[in-house]
This record gives structure tokens, sequence and C-alpha cells, in this order.
């Protein structure tokens, strides 16, 4: 959850009187907040060793959610409301002298679709920055992109001095070489392009450069006399960036999320327009799209929820009538509605709370503002009692017994390189079976992992100092494409093992299957012993992550199905061999990969085939 810092006393002076540190957090515990940290005793200690210091702050950790708390104004505005010093903060959209004529009017071009096609905009008029109040308009603006923006990948912002513009606006994306202005804190001009190589050392906007450098265009906003504003999401133009003197600003919002653009383009809007001279008004803009479309942006309209006292009350365990439930609400910055002699209540959400989603949202606020202390004590109307799952029970049989034989279980990650999933292993991909990453953070995550050998092999790689013989084992998941399941993708429990010593221990990882076996009550047959209805058999084998002629394959023989009837004739019951995992000594190759000096032998099969029951 995002941490906030505000200034004390200017956040104590908004709330009407001075809290100790105690009562505070206590506050901010009856809200659903945390108090991280009073930084008053730091600053105090510094001002008598006659050390420089900022003014004291409160660091108050937030739900992630909650992005109308991201600054002193959200959190300063919903406490008032919440103590009953205020009343919940309604928002006007103001339209300027001529009325929609008279908007601000931004054209989006239609190549802006081939890299970041959305946008909104809004207007604050007359506003008065204090150094203070202007700070935490900058830092909003980052903690929206941190957090809802998920660094600007999805949603950045650009906030620029009006009067330095010139209206209507073009939203547009051009050529790298096309776009030239002179960036934020530069005085000369650049290319986009040459842009892209300056920034790559600077450390703050370095890690944005990847969300649109190989983007065929790159998308810019230019005013009607061709000056840039923005090069979203990357940098602002230094001819309209806003200062302390700024008095009108215009807020251009871009992303590839249209929910998430319109939340941020009404969180800068409805936040900083108490500055304005007439506190809590926000001009809107019109939006002109490539098909002709118009849209007045931003829509700041309340929505409307449905809340049962009834169910309000069968999820607390209360008894409130619905005018005490609305009297909650009201404290949640919520306006509810009650009807006489109804169940239902009525409820207008502010558009500062996208949080609300449904009616256990309400619940969730009618039970903070009841306060989740307050609530009774009872014994659950329902009773139910865990077990684990029958895979897992069936695993846990091995795990114990491959443990008592000495072995080390690992617990690698599930998710590994391309190459090591199957270079590495000597294996081909075919293209259809390995989850791939869309958008890898590192080259070690790219894949999700359809072998256990790797993590193991990669686990005894970094372990190579402890004494042989490493005998280690992992029972896990594994997953695979498979189109015949909704999510398109399927888990599979495994299990597997690898022998490390100055001798290859082929016959050591055989043993350890036939234990497993053994304790599983899987009998081991012979390939051709077709008297026998069910076991497990092993062959030679020919994969290329083992040593060619000390490879085998491992198949089960599942139990015949049961017999059936078809056009009158009795089918008879058949049992089906199946493949389920492989053991060997790996080949040299695949040792040197994973630089690994001593012979191994290797152990993997697949779990889940001994659950299936006759069909």
């Amino acid at each position: 959850m995002p941490t906030i810092a505000v200034d004390k006393a200017d956040l104590f002076e908004r709330l009407g009187r001075e809290y100790t540190t105690e009562e505070f957090d206590r506050l901010c515990f009856e809200y659903g907040l945390e108090l991280d940290e009073d930084t008053t005793e730091d600053v105090e200690e510094a001002i008598k060793k006659g050390l420089p210091a900022e003014r004291p702050q409160l660091k108050i950790e937030v739900p992630a959610n909650r992005y109308d708390l991201l600054c002193l104004e959200g959190i300063s505005r919903v406490l008032k409301v919440f103590l009953g010093k205020a009343e919940s903060q309604k928002y006007t959209i103001v339209y300027p002298p001529g009325g929609e004529k008279n908007l601000v009017t931004v054209h989006v071009h239609p190549d802006t679709k081939r890299v970041r096609p959305l946008f909104a905009c809004a207007v604050l008029r007359n506003l008065k920055f204090t150094p203070r109040s202007y700070a935490s308009f900058i830092d909003l603006q980052d903690k929206l992109h941190q957090n809802i923006g998920r660094r600007r990948w999805l949603v950045s912002i650009g906030t620029h001095d009006l009067d330095t513009i010139e209206p209507p606006f073009r939203y547009e994306a051009r050529d790298p070489e096309a776009i030239k202005f002179v960036p934020l804190m530069k005085k000369e001009e650049y290319t986009a392009k040459q842009l892209m190589t300056i920034y790559e050392s600077d450390k703050h906007l370095a890690k944005y450069l990847p969300i649109i450098r190989d983007a065929p265009v790159y998308p810019i906003i230019y005013d009607q006399q061709d000056r840039v504003l923005s090069f979203p999401p990357i940098i602002n133009s230094e001819h309209s960036k806003i200062t302390l003197n700024t008095r009108n600003v215009f807020i251009d919002v871009t992303a590839t999320d249209d929910t998430k653009l319109q939340i941020v383009v009404n969180m800068v809007s409805t936040m900083f327009s108490e500055y304005c001279e007439e506190p809590f008004t926000i001009e809107p803009c019109k939006i002109v799209f490539p098909d002709g479309s118009a849209r007045i942006s931003p829509d700041i309209a309340p929505r409307t929820v449905i809340a049962r006292a009834s169910y309000i009350n069968s999820c607390t365990s209360l008894s409130l009538s619905t005018t005490s439930i609305a009297e909650l609400l009201t404290r949640m910055s919520h306006v509810p509605i009650v009807s006489p002699g109804s169940d239902d209540i009525t409820v207008t959400v502010p558009c500062t709370r996208p949080d609300i989603f449904h009616e256990v949202d309400i619940i969730e606020d009618v039970a903070v503002a009841y306060g989740f202390n307050n609530l009774p004590d009872i014994f659950p109307q329902t009773s139910t009692v865990a077990q684990p799952l029958a895979i897992s029970r069936l695993v846990d049989v091995i795990r114990r017994e491959w443990a008592m034989a000495g072995w080390v279980e690992g617990l690698p990650l599930i998710l590994c390189s391309h190459e090591e999933n199957f270079e590495f292993m000597n294996r081909a991909d075919p293209g259809n079976l390995a989850v791939k990453i869309a958008n890898p953070k590192t080259l070690e995550f790219q894949v999700v992992r359809t072998s256990l050998l790797p993590g193991l092999l990669k686990t005894i790689r970094e372990n190579r100092s402890h004494p042989l013989p490493i005998r280690l084992f992992e029972l896990s998941d594994v997953v695979f494409k498979d189109t015949t399941q909704e999510r398109q993708t399927r888990n599979e429990r495994h299990a597997a093992a690898v022998w490390c010593s100055k001798t290859a221990g082929f016959e050591v990882v055989h043993g350890l299957l036939d234990r497993a076996m053994r304790m599983l009550e899987v009998p081991r047959i012979g390939k051709g012993d077709k008297d026998k209805p069910r076991g497990y058999y092993i062959v030679e084998g020919d994969d290329p992550a083992y040593f060619p002629g000390r490879a085998a394959t491992i198949y089960y023989r599942s139990p015949p199905s049961i017999q059936t009837t078809l056009n009158d004739v009795r089918v008879p019951a058949v049992s089906r061999d199946t493949m389920i995992g492989t053991l060997g000594v790996l080949h040299p190759s695949v040792l040197a990969n994973f630089e690994i000096n001593y012979p191994c032998s290797a152990l993997e099969f697949n779990v889940e085939v001994f659950l299936k029951k006759r069909s």
C-alpha cells in the first residue's frame, strides 16, 4: 500500500485541532488508515543540533485503491467529513462565458491509436498556488503515475500553464524525427529521437523510455501555434511549464486504459479545484475524436448504488435502521437517500470514490464508520472443516518418504528463462507448450516452467560447495498451454529429483522411483504383461536431456474403464498406457549449461495420473 507524507501543521489546521501522535494514530485506525511515522521528534532533534530540517510530517499508509487519499487535500477532506466537521464535498462543472462553443478543444489524430490512443483533459481556472500546495500538486501526479498509472505505462499526466499556450490543441502521433521542442528544464531544442538517447542516463526519466521507444510513432500534443505542450508519457515542454504564478492550468491525461484514464483526470481536477477562485469548480474541455464524435471531459457525475439495510445488517451482525445506516454512510462522504418503509437505501457515490463497485463496498464503509472494533463477536453461523485436496494428500505421501530417505526438498521459483526451460535442457520449444510472460522485467522470468528439473539444477549450481552427494527433490506444479481449458492453460503436479555425486547414480533415482510407486501402491509390471490391468514400467527413452543409452521413459497403465454398451454390442474394458515421466543420467552438455562439474541423474514424473478415476 502507498505511503504519503503530509505536512503535520497543515493537516491539523484543516482538521480544526491539534492531535497527539496517539490520538491521530487512533483516528487513522478508525478510518482504515495507518500512521507509519510522525517526524516531529526527528525535526526537533535536528534543530537542537543546528542542522537544517523540514517541517514535521506525518507519513500515512493508505489503501491502494483509495486514490483520493494520495494527497493532503484528499485526506483532510475525508477526515473532516468522517469527524462530522464538514459535509461531503460537491464538485461542479462550470462552462466558460459563451457556453460550450468557447470550451478548450482538443482534436485527437487517428495515428494515436498506434501508440497511446486514449485522451482526457480538464481546466482549473484562477488558481492560487502556495509553495506547499504547488508541491502537493506535483506529488499527487507522481503518486498517481506510480500507483494506478503503473509507472506511466497505463496512464500519464501533463499539466500546463494555459496562459502560455493557445487552444485548440491537437493530440497527434508523429515520426520521432519530426518531433522537435525544448523539453522541461532544458534550453535547447531536441528531436524526440534525440531525447531517447539523452534521457537514458537520467535516473528519473530513463525508466519511462521503454514505454514508447519501439513504437512506430510517438505521441505529441500541440497548440494552435504548433508549440509543443507535452511529449507523453516522457516529459512536458519547457514553454508551458507551470509555476507558483500560474493562474490557469490545463491538465492532459493520456492512457491505454479508459477506466484508469477517467479516474486519474477526475482525481487531479477534483483534488486541486479547492484552490480555484471559485472553489471546487472545474472547467470542462471538448475532445473531438477521429470519427467526428466528441466528448466533454472530465465526467465528474456521481454514481448511484442501491444498498439494502437487511443485507448490510446480515453481513455485519448488526440491527441498524435505514436511518442509522444512512448516517454512517454520510460520515464516509456518501449521500444516502432513505425511502420511508423501504429496505433500500439509494447511495450517491462521489466521483472521488472509484473504489466503490458493488453493494459489498457500501457494507465495508458502513462497518468502517460504525467501527470494526465495535462489531459484535459472534460464533460463525456456518461451520466448515478444512481438509487437504486429494492431490496434496497424495504428494505428501511421496514427500514424507523421500525426506525420510535423506533427500532434501527444494523450492525454486515457478518462473524461469526460456533458455533454461528449453535450450539448457537440450529440448526444442514446439511453440505451443510453455506459457510466456508478455512483458518480462528480466530475462530470468520469461516463461512458466514446464519441467521441475531446471530449477533443481540451478539450486545445485548455487550449492556446489556442499559435500557430495547432493540429493534434491521437489513436488510442485508445472504449467502447459491447453486450448481445451477455459483459461487456456493446465497445471500439473510433478515429482522430480536430482542426484549429484562423483558417480552418475542412475540406480539411485531408479530406486527412488520404485520406492515412490510402492508407497502409492502402484505395482511394477512389464510392458508385455497384458494380463495386468494396472501398474508402471520403464522402457529405453530418447529424451535429449539425458545421455544416450542411459535414459528411460516411465509409463503408467491405468485401470480399465467400465464396460459399456454401444449399439447393443458390449464393448470390453480397455487399459491405457500413458507416458508419465522420464529418468536417466543427464547429458554432459546439460550439466555444462548449468555449470555443474559432477555427473547427475534425474527423475521427473506426473503425479496427477494416479488420481484419475475410472470413467
